[in-house]
């Protein structure tokens, strides 16, 4: 298979595509914490892929390794991109009018408040322990397939997934924590206090 793949030939990257676009997109879920862009990780990761094909080794053999160290990389020039977007937005001058979304976020919250809380969690760590977690726990990678996927060593690996696990257990029940904490009761509102005042000049009158 990783000859042909080389070789450019279409049938059978077609049967890598069937066979491992589900773990490329469910790996774009878990590093986004949504759904959102991860049809175009996947696209992303498989034109990447047909695109530097000649240099997948010839030996070797589960392809996963080599498609989620693809998709790592599509992820990072996402984030940028993400970030760059961001600070541009900031520097606009404020819109006249934002768009009230706050139902279909609130039902969105209740259906995924775990994946949140674990995508936040995530978020805060480190990129290069985030991504050794994401591949070795998430996607199931051992420690050698993850070596491979990130181009580093097999011991970076283990002390990058190590320091991982320690920080995004602590992490993860902040952010639990967070999402669980009661809201402030709001602020006594304007006419109630408008009443007081009346009741207590109605009170002065009536002891004069």
């Amino acid at each position: 298979m990783r000859a042909r793949i080389r070789a450019g030939d279409a049938a059978a990257f077609g049967q890598v595509f069937d066979q491992h676009a589900g773990a490329v997109y469910r790996h774009a879920v878990r590093a986004n914490g949504s759904h959102a862009g991860a049809d175009d990780v996947v696209s992303l990761t498989f034109l990447e892929a047909w695109r530097i094909r000649d240099t997948l080794r010839p030996e070797g053999g589960d392809l996963r390794p080599w498609l989620l160290g693809i998709a790592t990389n599509v992820l990072r020039n996402r984030w940028r991109t993400m970030r760059r977007h961001r600070a541009a937005m900031l520097r606009l001058p404020p819109a006249d009018h934002v768009p009230d979304i706050a139902d279909e976020v609130a039902g969105r919250i209740d259906d995924a408040a775990q994946l949140t809380a674990a995508a936040a969690a995530l978020r805060r760590l480190r990129r290069t322990e985030r991504e050794v977690f994401l591949l070795c726990v998430w996607s199931q990678l051992d420690y050698a397939a993850t070596a491979e996927a990130l181009g580093v060593p097999v011991g970076t690996v283990r002390s990058r997934l190590s320091r991982a696990r320690t920080r995004l257990r602590a992490l993860a029940e902040e952010e639990m924590n967070r999402s669980r904490a009661p809201a402030e009761p709001p602020a006594r509102s304007g006419p109630e206090q408008g009443d007081r005042a009346a009741t207590a000049r109605s009170t002065q009158e009536e002891y004069r």
